[in-house]
């Protein structure tokens, strides 16, 4: 199995790949179109700003890449964010991929950004198989995707928010599988055999 991550001056990509080198899965992170179009599985990770990552991604083409990917697709953290219409962070348009907006949390009582474990319920998808509802998965973010009909997972910090969407051959996770213990190596398992 071919798997690419994606580099576009964004993310967690050796964390990434280390998860999957603990699944026994060889990755490569590249930039390059053909080898991105010809893998059998794509993970679009992301720490950052997405302003920036997403100025980088229509500079270097990768942009009109991933839109025409058939395979598929998994956005962690940033990377699902950018999957989105729009991100407040930087007035930000987005890949559209999923029809809903990104915004900052506007927290009185809760410290911004949400940072570290919380759970997951409302499970619908492959993704999620063997995973319980209240699972808990770890999380660093400031924005989050609002609820709607591509929503396949739910997390509640301030209010409840998309931990996960999907849209047809596209995934998206808020959390980071790849630092989430048995329940995230579980989830990238299952995104491997999709």
């Amino acid at each position: 199995m071919k798997v690419s991550i994606l580099k576009y001056n964004a993310g967690n990509t050796t964390s990434v790949q280390f998860a999957l080198e603990r699944l026994g899965v060889e990755s490569v992170v590249t930039n390059n179109h053909e080898e991105i179009m010809s893998s059998d599985k794509v993970i679009f990770p992301g720490v950052g700003e997405a302003s920036s990552a997403m100025k980088f991604l229509k500079q270097s083409g990768l942009n009109e890449v991933v839109l025409k990917l058939k395979q598929p697709v998994l956005g962690i953290c940033l990377g699902m964010q950018l999957m989105c219409e729009h991100s407040e962070e930087g007035d930000t348009p987005g890949l559209g991929i999923f029809p809903v907006r990104v915004k900052r949390f506007n927290a009185v009582s809760e410290k911004v950004p949400h940072m570290g474990w919380n759970t997951v319920e409302n499970l619908k998808s492959a993704i999620f198989r063997d995973v319980n509802d209240d699972a808990y998965l770890y999380y660093v973010h400031s924005y989050y995707a609002e609820l709607c009909s591509d929503t396949i997972a739910v997390t509640d910090y301030v209010q409840p928010y998309s931990a996960a969407l999907n849209r047809n051959n596209f995934f998206g996770v808020q959390f980071h599988p790849e630092k989430s213990g048995t329940a995230g190596e579980r989830i990238l398992k299952n995104f491997l055999v999709l």
